[in-house]
């Protein structure tokens, strides 16, 4: 019988992490002041980033919202997102856990979000209930951050446990015997962790309405229909996960990518190509410090709501896997040939799919110079990694289209 993980895993999610920070700084309660943090305040159609448990339940505000939705009243703060301190802030949850357990033992997720492996903390400090809440009063008592935590025998488990259950009761303890009555009831499946609304209309359209559906899905025929990919969703179905602490919940990043809503329409053919080239640059360097090469490009636009919304998202698969700006953005410019028409663009994605790995240079009878192209990437990304993303752009990049400059100036895309 094939031995399944059975360690002791948290994932700890700091509650209305922004906001109350932002209520820190400000001396307010985030659980009695209604707070909106605003990605700019000077624009009507700023971005709520975050908002206050008052501000969703009294005026029914909800993050991605926009500043003219939000009813003008005096009770209510707008207060502009400070990254580099919600960043400092982060960095010393981390180091409160670091007293408990050793850094290989925890794996932050997000700014506000870590798993914990405490399997084997007891010998130290007891049973594992009693170290949560005392690891949870102290973020309360020092950084007056509420927390939820969700503790399984693996990652995926622990992370279900406080998405479906500890965001509402503070804690929740799941094991493998808990699966048939807390994970399989769930629908519809984009509540589970790791399924899209894509694949969950793929899956409803194969008569999978439901996690349980799933989990009774014959794995030969979900390996069949997804590849690996397949045997995941079998596998999680049931609760079963092999993930280390520190690697993604779905083994093999699939894509690598970038995407963007751009400030304002683009309407002229020159301005939307340099955003694009862009975003070929940030994706082929990000395909290439991965080691990987892809062979399908896919390119999507999404045209301005003043003409009428809409878009398009076409793809094209190459003979031969590359990981050069130039060659993803040639065929960026086929697509938007033969499928842009014409009307002003507000969002561009740019990915790079279908991946293999790369094993050094890769020469080719049909362009010569590849090799040289090849080497003149991966210098760039030294150079960058090593002083800053702006230390060395194209020309295009300090046009009045472009944006890579701009958003060298920015953390998590907010001003710092």
């Amino acid at each position: 019988m094939v031995q399944l993980p059975n360690k002791q895993i948290a994932c700890l999610d700091m509650r209305s992490f922004y906001a109350s920070c932002a209520a820190a700084i400000e001396g307010l309660d985030v659980m009695e002041t209604p707070i909106a943090i605003i990605g700019n305040i000077e624009r009507k159609g700023g971005v709520v980033l975050a908002a206050s448990p008052p501000l969703k339940k009294q005026f029914g505000i909800k993050t991605g919202m926009r500043l003219y939705e939000i009813p003008n009243d005096p009770s209510i703060r707008l207060i502009e997102p400070k990254m580099q301190f919600y960043i400092d802030v982060s960095m010393e949850l981390t180091k409160l856990l670091n007293r408990y357990v050793p850094k290989e033992a925890i794996h932050v997720y997000s700014i506000d979000e870590s798993f914990v492996d405490f399997t084997g903390t007891e010998k130290l400090w007891g049973p594992l209930e009693n170290l949560i809440d005392r690891i949870q009063d102290e973020l309360y008592r020092q950084f007056q951050l509420r927390s939820a935590c969700g503790v399984g025998p693996n990652m995926l488990l622990s992370k279900l446990a406080l998405d479906l259950e500890a965001k509402k009761t503070g804690v929740a303890y799941w094991t493998y015997e808990d699966v048939p009555e807390k994970l399989w009831p769930i629908a519809p499946l984009r509540n589970m962790w790791g399924i899209g609304r894509r694949l969950e209309r793929t899956l409803e359209d194969m008569g999978v309405y439901s996690v349980g559906d799933l989990a009774h899905t014959p794995l030969d025929y979900l390996e069949r229909k997804f590849g690996v990919m397949g045997n995941q969703l079998y596998y999680h179905a049931h609760g079963i996960d092999y993930s280390e602490l520190g690697s993604v919940l779905i083994e093999g990043q699939i894509s690598y990518g970038k995407g963007q809503t751009l400030l304002r329409d683009y309407i002229t053919m020159d301005e939307i190509l340099t955003v694009v080239l862009e975003m070929c640059e940030d994706t082929a360097m990000r395909t290439r410090l991965a080691g990987k090469k892809g062979r399908t490009v896919q390119l999507s636009f999404g045209y301005s709501k003043h003409a009428l919304g809409g878009g398009f998202n076409r793809r094209k698969t190459l003979t031969e896997a590359t990981d050069q700006t130039m060659i993803v953005y040639r065929i960026c410019m086929e697509l938007i040939e033969i499928y842009h028409d014409g009307r002003p663009v507000r969002h561009i994605s740019v990915s790079l799919a279908n991946l293999e790995e790369s094993y050094g240079l890769q020469l080719s009878l049909f362009e010569p110079s590849n090799w040289k192209q090849q080497q003149i990437g991966r210098v760039m990304d030294e150079l960058r990694m090593k002083y800053g993303s702006a230390s060395i752009l194209r020309a295009v990049s300090v046009t009045s289209g472009g944006t890579a400059y701009r958003r060298n100036q920015l953390i998590g895309g907010h001003y710092k």
